[in-house]
């Protein structure tokens, strides 16, 4: 397993992206860098503070999820992206987006480092 993932959770729900970040600070071959309220958001970030990795929510305000997705994946292809959202019907759509995985919010916080680790 590499040493520090770099990590940009992406989720319009403060709640969530405290959780994920509190759990994901507890796996000692990572580092949350950032956390970003929407796709608009995360883009400028990407800029600043290239992750490894993202966590990506579908449904927020300004950019969603998947068009961030399409984005992130013609700017910065090396990006992987994990879309966690609590949608499973969008499964298509992420991996037409260029997603490198998906899983369902209620999924078990291992199953989410477990998928880290797949794709790292």
């Amino acid at each position: 397993m590499a040493e520090n993932v770099r990590i940009l959770i992406v989720d319009d729900s403060t709640h969530v992206r405290k959780a994920l970040s509190a759990f994901l600070s507890t796996l000692s071959w990572l580092k949350v860098v950032c956390e970003a309220s929407d796709g608009e958001d995360a883009l400028k970030m990407i800029e600043s503070q290239p992750p490894d990795m993202i966590l990506m929510d579908v449904k927020m305000p300004a950019i969603s999820g998947l068009d961030a997705t399409r984005i992130i994946k013609e700017r910065w292809p090396e990006i992987k992206i994990i879309i966690l959202t609590l949608y499973p019907d969008y499964l298509d759509q992420a991996q037409q987006a260029g997603a490198d995985a998906f899983l369902v919010k209620g999924c078990s916080m291992e199953e989410i480092s477990s998928t880290i680790c797949l794709l790292n």
